[in-house]
């Protein structure tokens, strides 16, 4: 009888007792027995995982309605459960059913007092959900119930940004009939700027259309639009990139009394300084140069959508990763070190980033290329700076800040920044005492921080222990623990030899254990 009100674990995380297991898989019979045989707590909670995303706080009826079984769910209802109980993030069965784009349990919850209004944690709304899934049945209903189109979650977005950055154009046509404003979100991006970015042609064209969008923000519209043709990693198309690049210019100089230049940059070094086209004589010119229209397109992203914004550098990266693939490392390194700048000026997480140089950086050494000593120097000093960063949101977290995956990408970029060093120390014979200089001053600072993982692991301890792990993209061809070249300069800049991990173990207890000549 107790095993009916125990949570089960599975190995994936997943806490269900019977009640929210028989739920999540519609056995409506067993859910009707288990009810009214034994009187269980309805609102006992969960955490499960649907669509990939970990869920906690997930009553028996959340379950059956984000998993599309309505006789369940109206059973669970007859029987007292809350249609409006929440998750930890405050989603609701409705938001579930709006996810999941089943307008019956939608409107079965609805008519028996859902709150279409309930927002999650992030203010993001069911009609935002629905309008991001695509599911246009689900948006009528809901604003025919009066959900309101211009709530803003605490992004800034709408549910018009959310329908037309996922390519849904009957959803944004279906919003702006009913309303919906055409508003700017914390990024300063309205909803066809955001189409555009993510090469959505239909909703771009569409909204090309409206009386209320100006000649001016159809020309940024559409260009950034062919831009983003020239360098995405899903939609890449260069045709299309140059056809809505002449349109534009074509559009610039339709009206000789008021031709709309643009307003340039300064040339930016990694897209080569390049300078965009003014002309279409200019434009033409380059139809049929690859390369040209890359760098073209990389300058007009980044000038209508701004310095600061999150978007840029993603196309930054993949244009690097293509010149990686074809042995052009420095293009890649110039690009990748221009995209972790935008990133670490707008303060946003490079983890990947981090990871991805000491990837190509070993790559790199493995082939015999050589491996210029001031870009290391550059990703350890911005290694530096992420560390600092993240001991900071986990002293002092913000409101949007997850505390647990913070602490997970600093031990992540504590692991990279010790593979930046190994890497630094095979580059050393070529560096002069200025930069070496240098290299120890960047190292001090890094020991003043005295990062340690969860089980208190100094970067002294990680260098000096076999069991360290090592990625396996290009790195683990370089480097290997333990490593006394990376130990000494990691001591020679004041790394604590007497610190010890949790389990009281200083760096000098860990490296005698270990049996193998060391290198």
């Amino acid at each position: 009888y107790t095993l009916l009100f125990q949570q089960v674990v599975e190995e994936d995380g997943q806490r269900c007792t019977p009640l929210i297991i028989a739920a999540r898989q519609g056995h409506e019979k067993v859910v009707k027995m288990i009810v009214q045989e034994f009187k269980p707590d309805l609102e006992q909670e969960g955490t499960v995982k649907f669509d990939g995303y970990v869920i906690e706080g997930a009553s028996s009826l959340w379950c059956a309605a984000g998993a599309g079984h309505l006789n369940v769910v109206k059973t669970l209802v007859k029987m007292g459960a809350d249609v409006n109980h929440p998750t930890k993030t405050n989603s609701t069965p409705l938001r579930a059913a709006c996810f999941d784009g089943r307008l019956d349990i939608v409107r079965y919850l609805t008519d028996h007092r859902g709150n279409i209004h309930l927002a999650n944690k992030y203010n993001n709304t069911c009609l935002m959900i629905a309008a991001y899934k695509g599911h246009l049945d689900i948006v009528s209903f809901l604003l025919e119930k009066g959900a309101n189109p211009n709530e803003k979650a605490h992004c800034g977005a709408t549910a018009l940004h959310f329908a037309a950055e996922c390519g849904h154009v009957d959803i944004v046509r279906e919003l702006l009939e009913h309303g919906a404003h055409i508003t700017k979100n914390e990024n300063g991006m309205t909803p066809l700027i955001a189409a555009a970015e993510r090469t959505r042609s239909d909703v771009v064209e569409y909204f090309v259309t409206r009386p209320e969008v100006s000649h001016e923000e159809k020309i940024d519209a559409l260009e950034l639009l062919g831009a983003s043709y020239a360098n995405d990693k899903d939609n890449y198309c260069l045709n299309r990139a140059y056809m809505y690049l002449h349109r534009t210019m074509t559009m610039r100089y339709s009206d000789p009394h008021n031709i709309v230049k643009k307003k340039l940059d300064t040339p930016i070094s990694a897209y080569e300084n390049w300078v965009e086209c003014q002309t279409l004589d200019e434009l033409e010119k380059i139809q049929r140069i690859q390369n040209a229209l890359h760098m073209e397109s990389l300058s007009v992203r980044q000038r209508i959508l701004g310095t600061h914004n999150p978007e840029v550098p993603h196309p930054v990266i993949f244009r690097g990763a293509v010149f990686a693939d074809n042995a052009r490392f420095d293009r890649c390194i110039e690009l990748w070190l221009h995209a972790l700048h935008l990133r670490q000026l707008n303060k946003v997480s490079v983890v990947k980033d981090l990871l991805r140089f000491a990837q190509v950086f070993s790559q790199m050494i493995h082939v015999g290329v050589v491996l210029p000593f001031a870009y290391v120097e550059d990703v350890l000093e911005a290694s530096v700076i992420e560390l600092e960063r993240n001991k900071e949101k986990i002293t002092n977290p913000g409101p949007k800040d997850d505390v647990e995956q913070i602490i997970e990408e600093l031990e992540s970029n504590i692991t990279t920044v010790l593979y930046i060093l190994v890497i630094i120390t095979k580059l050393m014979q070529q560096c002069c005492k200025e930069g070496e200089f240098h290299v120890h001053r960047i190292v001090f600072k890094l020991n003043q921080l005295q990062v340690a993982t969860r089980d208190g692991f100094t970067l002294l301890h990680l260098c000096v222990n076999a069991d360290t792990p090592v990625d396996d993209f290009h790195t683990n061809d370089v480097c290997k623990f333990p490593c006394a070249a990376t130990a000494k300069l990691l001591i020679q800049c004041g790394a604590d030899v007497n610190a010890m991990d949790h389990n009281r173990n200083t760096p000098l207890h860990i490296i005698v254990s270990y049996q193998k000549p060391i290198r």
